[in-house]
């Protein structure tokens, strides 16, 4: 699927619903990270049912074992497309016979992309179909966006990211792809993160307590950057793949299982539980410059 304004192209694939390319018109810039598979062969995965790893790779609920991978099912499935209009497009996936042997529930996810001037909105729903039982689910962001290291010269140091409400990132160690109980403190200079490789070589930045709703990437050099913001995630990640030339800016509304996890679904943190017919919301946009 192709969105266009006169500023922007947007291009979606209908499996997992992923925006692989958010490109300026007058400049050809392309603000998305390739899928290099020679670091990380994705651009923006959606995450759900979970978000992160379970402990031992499975969860149990109502005294029955399932076994899920990390990050969930979603990334993998080819959604249903509607084009809306030129500059809006919708995506549905529901529950099969398939996910249910994983995860015993209805659920119905939808994925809509809206263009508007400079700004690509994107939307999550989670509805529960079901008269009766719960749905719980987490769901989470994972989109990765381009560090240009051939334009004019610059270097991925010449790169940083802005909080303009924090003043310090407090990250949660992780170990095998699981929470620690550990925390790991980064300083920020003028609530700027100057990006380099090995920020990611321990693996993503978690936090639980970021402040700033909004964060900006930007170079030293010239005008181009994005703002990325997100409405209704409590957690927060950041991601490159090792050596890589991109930053995921990642929102949570649920996160890995800690490394003392008991297993129980209803109890796993950020998980989300949601009534017979009701159905949760939330998004994140960004603004190119």
């Amino acid at each position: 699927m192709v969105l266009e304004n006169e500023l922007l192209r947007v291009e979606i694939k209908p499996k997992g619903a992923e925006l692989v390319s958010l490109k300026d018109k007058a400049g050809n810039y392309e603000y998305m990270w390739g899928a290099d598979p020679e670091y990380w062969a994705k651009t923006s995965p959606v995450l759900f049912p979970i978000v992160g790893a379970l402990k031992g790779n499975a969860y149990t609920y109502q005294g029955n074992v399932y076994k899920l991978s990390r990050h969930g099912f979603a990334r993998d499935q080819v959604f249903e497309e509607t084009l809306l209009s030129d500059t809006e497009g919708a995506f549905v996936f529901q529950d099969t016979p398939e996910t249910r042997s994983h995860y015993p529930f209805a659920f119905r996810l939808s994925i809509r992309y809206l263009l508007s001037g400079c700004t690509l909105r994107c939307v999550y729903e989670v509805y529960n179909p079901s008269d009766s039982e719960p749905l719980l689910f987490s769901l989470g962001g994972h989109p990765a966006f381009a560090v240009q290291v051939a334009e004019g010269g610059l270097d991925y140091n010449d790169y940083y990211l802005e909080f303009p409400d924090d003043d310090v990132l407090r990250c949660h160690v992780i170990e095998d792809n699981l929470i620690t109980g550990q925390i790991r403190t980064v300083a920020l200079e003028n609530h700027r993160l100057p990006l380099r490789y090995e920020l990611f070589y321990q693996d993503a930045l978690v936090m639980k307590t970021l402040k700033s709703s909004q964060i900006s990437l930007r170079n030293l050099v010239n005008g181009r950057g994005i703002r990325f913001s997100r409405d209704r995630f409590p957690f927060f990640g950041i991601w490159a793949a090792k050596n890589a030339d991109f930053i995921c800016l990642e929102p949570w509304s649920g996160i890995a299982d800690s490394v003392i996890h008991n297993g129980k679904l209803e109890e796993k943190e950020g998980i989300q539980r949601l009534g017979a017919k009701a159905s949760w919301t939330a998004g994140w946009e960004v603004y190119t410059y």
